[in-house]
């Protein structure tokens, strides 16, 4: 992938030290310190320009978000998406929001283990070619690190508009045992959803009618508790329900 970006993009970055996080190994372990606070940290791998990371340390300001690439210009691109942001509130620098220049193949050089309670991977290069699939952020060896670095109530949310990486995906993550819920094949099908968040790609996507693929990810023992309560309790109220007509009958 090759970007053109603008001169000076590196003493740019290094100049905001309130966002940028140019040297992300030496927080390891310590980005709660960073942020200086305890809050869960979600984390987008590959994060491009930045738009959805951007809104949703806006829209949510409870949590602390960091956004990852291994591009300098995309890193500055998200810079500028990220003060926009919170522009409207009159706030010139993210609070709970950390853009760090990173390569995902070392990403263990990052966080610590259950550091992260939730990861995005929003519209990851397919690389569609079978030799390539080892490079795909949904393959197993991805899949490996992920585990480590989420906590117990951690979480993968997952979207795509390529169908072939959708199905691999799915398959990588049954593969590795992980449960998968809330899967959607076309995830706007029915509208737009005023609380979705969505990408510059997801945009562009939806412009041309493509649909949008989509599965959240449940990895933490307290999560994936919570899930299986909550499946539980729905399957008994389908019980009661049937019961009840049963015994009309």
């Amino acid at each position: 992938m090759r970007l053109r970006g603008r001169k000076g993009i590196r003493e740019n970055l290094e100049e905001q030290v309130d966002l940028v996080v140019l040297e992300p190994n030496q927080y390891k372990g310590k980005w709660s310190e960073l942020f200086g606070n305890d809050h869960p940290i979600f984390v987008e791998f590959g994060m491009g320009k930045g738009q959805f990371i951007s809104q949703m340390s806006y829209k949510y300001p409870e949590f602390n978000f960091i956004g990852i690439d291994m591009y300098d210009e995309l890193v500055r691109r998200a810079s500028e998406k990220a003060r926009n942001a919170w522009s409207q509130a009159e706030v010139e620098t993210p609070p709970n929001l950390k853009l760090a220049l990173a390569n995902i193949e070392q990403i263990e050089d990052v966080f610590d283990p259950e550091e992260l309670e939730r990861i995005y991977l929003n519209f990851s290069d397919p690389w569609p070619k079978a030799k390539h699939a080892r490079r795909r952020l949904t393959h197993p060896r991805f899949l490996k690190k992920y585990k480590e670095l989420l906590n117990t109530r951690g979480q993968i949310h997952f979207k795509t508009d390529s169908e072939t990486l959708f199905e691999f995906s799915l398959n990588s993550i049954a593969d590795f045992g992980l449960q998968m819920t809330n899967i959607s094949l076309n995830l706007h099908r029915d509208g737009l959803n005023e609380e979705h968040v969505m990408t510059e790609y997801e945009q562009k996507f939806m412009g041309k009618g493509m649909n949008i693929h989509r599965v959240e990810v449940v990895v933490g023992e307290e999560a994936l508790r919570e899930y299986q309560q909550m499946r539980l309790d729905k399957y008994k109220v389908r019980e009661t329900s049937e019961t009840a007509e049963d015994t009309q009958e």
